[in-house]
Parts: structure tokens; sequence; C-alpha cells
């Protein structure tokens, strides 16, 4: 569903068709895994792109929130989704990526009058590059990153709306005990700098997850 509503031809690397999904991912979750699952079989390749440096306090740091993003991206087994980190105009990193597309979720109504505006102002500064909107299903509609976090703090089970390495995760940084039942997940931090927003011109607040 477009947003925008600038044509464009641009495509990435021998002729792939490249989209963008910036976020800060503070954690992800399974929303954010459903819509970019549903992306990657849109495009070509999908660049997952946590934000590094959001207008906001963060649980996790720029280096977590990529080695998170990283770890559920191979647990979902999405093969042509490729994690990065970024700082600056989400425009800017996009065109370094070669894409025609920037990827947002829309959860309600809210989601969308901040996505339009963020879409019309994106399309002033790179009119060669769409945007996208993918609707949250309704399986996902309410959950956000604030949400699972707010849970796991006070010592609620997430098991269920986040892949299990974030879950294993939130454990660790709340001291918590498994969830009964719940399957131990590995994790291990990235080298890399990164981090949920999916995108205004910079990816600083968390309307959508």
């Amino acid at each position: 569903m477009p947003v925008s509503g600038n044509d464009s031809d641009n495509v990435g690397a021998a002729g792939r068709r490249v989209a963008v999904v910036p976020a800060t991912f503070d954690p992800p979750t399974n929303g954010h895994l459903e819509m970019i699952g549903r992306a990657s079989r849109l495009f070509d390749q999908v660049v997952v792109a946590v934000y590094r440096s959001p207008n906001k306090q963060t649980l996790f740091d720029p280096q977590e929130r990529l080695a998170l993003m990283r770890a559920a991206i191979a647990e979902a087994g999405l093969h042509n989704v490729r994690v990065r980190p970024y700082d600056g105009l989400t425009v800017d990193m996009a065109r370094d990526e070669g894409a025609l597309a920037l990827v947002k979720g829309i959860r309600n109504v809210s989601d969308f009058d901040y996505e339009a505006q963020m879409s019309h102002m994106n399309g002033q500064l790179a009119p060669e590059i769409e945007t996208v909107a993918i609707l949250a299903s309704a399986q996902y509609s309410f959950l956000s990153s604030t949400l699972v976090r707010e849970v796991a703090k006070l010592g609620g089970d997430v098991q269920r709306w986040v892949p299990d390495v974030v879950a294993a995760r939130l454990r660790e940084k709340y001291a918590q005990p498994a969830a009964p039942g719940a399957s131990p997940a590995a994790f291990a931090l990235d080298a890399e700098g990164s981090a949920d927003r999916f995108g205004g011109f910079v990816a600083q607040d968390e309307r959508v997850r």
C-alpha cells in the first residue's frame, strides 16, 4: 500500500529491488518480524536498518539492539534480509543501499497520520524513494516494544510476543526466571554498533511497534 506517490525506477545492485525497514527495535518483537517477513516476499532484498541514536532512552544499547535483531532474523530464517546500523537521515542511508522503498508498519489511524506526514517529508528529501506501508495483522495490531518492555519489567511473560532470543535477553535484563515450558535461547552480542520507529526521516520515536 503506497503512502507516497512519487514514481521510482531505482533498483539496487545487479537489478535487485531493495527495500529498507528502519527502526530503533528496542527490542524486536514478533510484530516487527511478521512485517519484515511480508516485506521480504515483496522485494529481492530487505535491509533492516537499526537506528543507533534515537532521541529517547533505550533499554538496550546500540550493540545489543543490532545483535538482537540479527539473531531474530536468523531465528526466523529470512534469508534475503540483512541487518545494519545507521545514523542520520533515513533517506541518505536508503540511497546508500540503492533502495527503492522505505517500508513502514501501520497499526491504526494515528500511525497512518504520522507516517503520511513523514512520507511527504521523505518525498521532498528523496523523491526517487517510495514509502510503502504494510498494515499490521490483527494478531499484532496492539503490539509495541514499549508494551513488551513494560510487561517484562513488571514480571509478565512476554514469550508469545517476541523471538526466543529477545525473551531470553529480557529475562536476563530484569533478572527473571524462564517461563514454564519456554525453550532456552542462545544470545551473543555483536561487535558492531547499531537501534523502533518505522521511520520518520530520522527514526526517533516508536509509534509503530
